[in-house]
């Protein structure tokens, strides 16, 4: 079969009517990854629930029937490293892959999700829009404003669209440098007719999203998802899936049950999704109610839970539902550390978790730690270990897995201003040594790609050379150093970008893009953090 008969559709299409909008939807990366993003398939569906649009989807590796001349190229961005694949698939189309080399008659090239929500800027020159914050009502605000100027050169769409909150339009706005190697000194728009800032936005509903495609060829094999809960009521000061998505946000029972009625009629696998999702205030209920006789048949997963949410009988129902395991996010076994970076979690509780985990009749527990964490010493890494090792002996049986990554600051956080432990590869090193020792699995994520990670995640306009540099070199880890070593004196080095500490006062590369918090509540929260060291 092919892909598109593989797909169950959960909406019915509009039927575009003989003027739409010419659309194309992509996402930069293989078909199989694309449509198990959920909010890809969100704002797909959305725009063909339109009959003002015709949109066709597209993917590295599949693409739908293409209309020779769009008018709209959109692009779903969920990983930084994917942007090599937009300059592909640009090219593919014939566009250039520069805004200001794109003429009148050429499509207006937008972008949104994650990536381009935290930091836009490394990526700036090859959109002529992008969507901040949550897509629900800011797509069709963007349609809306764009059919009003659809037929006027592209200046004038630009500075119109410039207009809709949420809507940012990089070439509207200069960066001043006080060098080409030194710090912003300015970000300003190109005349007092654009906003001087433009701000995220937020979707403020009790009904959230949940999947408008099933199909066997997604990741995640015939996934219906729902999302339970939007942000996290945590805070972790390191956190971008807190910061920039606040407020914290619950679907209703009443949205959420229908939603998985629905799902179920055409699958049987559900993953409910969110950052911490047994912090729904009604998540026992939600359990009772997947609990019932009729949904024996269901494959049950779960994002990361809460540690302490883990009970018994939560990890029974998980068991009974064809999971195998549960994750949990714990960051440190150190107490010290964890209240530095606002983690409200005892060992106890990580132990007793694990206890509950194995009782329930699970056979693993998947944990998440991090090592760089600022403030870290090497007495909070031994820890962690002792931490695991205890887990281990009073959960005895059940598989533990730890993953481990390096700490990248992240935009719109308290600890924006950080840069990356230059210790952190040494500690990854250490925890596997003494955790092999141990015979408890160790999973450490790349140093080496945290490092690029940081990069893109603090980067400014002037990447733009060294990103093109890094594609023509292959991509690799080497690209990277072999792009900056050719730059040397036109752009900062890696250090800057990557290890240094930023000063408080500075103007960093998305100041002029607001989040839920503005900066001075950020440095509040990041002063309370050194409070305890």
């Amino acid at each position: 079969m092919t892909i598109l008969q593989d797909e169950k559709l959960l909406f019915t299409p509009a039927i575009p009517h003989s003027d739409a909008l010419r659309t194309i939807f992509a996402f930069p990366n293989q078909y199989s990854v694309g449509i198990t993003s959920l909010g890809y398939q969100i704002v797909w569906a959305t725009l063909a629930l339109r009959s003002d649009i015709q949109v066709s989807r597209l993917f590295t590796d599949f693409q739908e029937s293409l209309p020779r001349y769009p008018e709209l190229v959109g692009f779903s961005f969920s990983w930084e490293l994917d942007y090599v694949n937009i300059l592909s698939l640009l090219e593919s189309l014939e566009i250039p892959c520069h805004s200001h080399q794109r003429q009148d008659q050429q499509a207006i090239i937008f972008g949104g999700g994650p990536v381009l929500t935290a930091n836009p800027e490394p990526f700036a020159a090859y959109f002529d829009v992008i969507l901040l914050g949550d897509g629900e009502n800011l797509i069709a605000d963007f349609i809306n404003a764009y059919q009003e100027v659809r037929n006027a050169e592209r200046l004038t769409k630009l500075r119109h669209l410039a207009q809709v909150p949420g809507v940012y339009v990089p070439s509207l706005y200069t960066v001043n440098y006080d060098s080409s190697e030194g710090e912003i000194t300015a970000i300003l728009p190109i005349d007092n007719n654009v906003p001087t800032f433009v701000s995220k936005q937020t979707y403020r509903s009790n009904t959230l999203s949940a999947s408008t495609v099933v199909t066997k060829q997604a990741a995640w094999e015939n996934i219906y998802m729902v999302e339970v809960v939007r942000s996290c009521p945590e805070m972790c000061r390191f956190c971008l899936a807190s910061y920039l998505t606040l407020p914290f946000r619950t679907a209703s029972l009443e949205s959420l049950i229908p939603a998985i009625e629905k799902g179920l009629k055409v699958t049987d696998r559900l993953g409910l999704l969110g950052a911490s999702v047994s912090q729904h205030p009604e998540f026992e209920t939600l359990l009772d109610y997947l609990f019932q006789p009729k949904f024996e048949g269901v494959r049950l997963s779960i994002a990361s839970v809460r540690t302490n949410t883990v009970t018994e009988k939560l990890a029974r129902i998980l068991s009974l539902r064809d999971s195998k395991s549960i994750t949990i996010a714990v960051e440190s076994g150190s107490d010290r550390l964890r209240e530095i970076i606002n983690k409200k979690l005892a060992n106890d509780e990580i132990i007793q978790a694990a206890i509950n985990a194995k009782a329930g009749g699970l056979k693993g527990i998947k944990l998440y730690g991090m090592v760089g964490i600022p403030g870290e010493e090497i007495e909070d890494i031994a820890a962690t270990v002792e931490m695991l090792i205890a887990l281990k002996k009073a959960a005895s049986g059940l598989r533990i897995s730890f993953g481990c990554s390096t700490f990248v600051p992240k935009s719109h956080t308290p600890f924006q201003w950080f840069g990356v432990n230059k210790m952190a590869e040494k500690r990854l090193k250490y925890l596997e040594k003494q955790l092999g020792k141990q015979g408890i699995e160790f999973r450490p994520e790349s140093y080496n790609w945290s490092v690029i990670q940081a990069l893109l995640s603090r980067g400014d306009r002037r990447l733009t050379s060294l990103l093109e540099l890094t594609r023509g070199y292959g991509d690799s880890l080497g690209s990277y150093k072999r792009a900056f070593k050719e730059l040397k004196g036109q752009i900062p080095p890696l250090d800057y970008y990557v290890h240094q500490q930023w000063r408080l006062e500075q103007v960093l590369p998305w100041s002029h893009l607001h989040g839920t918090l503005s900066s001075n509540v950020l440095i509040k929260h990041l002063e309370d953090s050194q409070t305890k060291r």
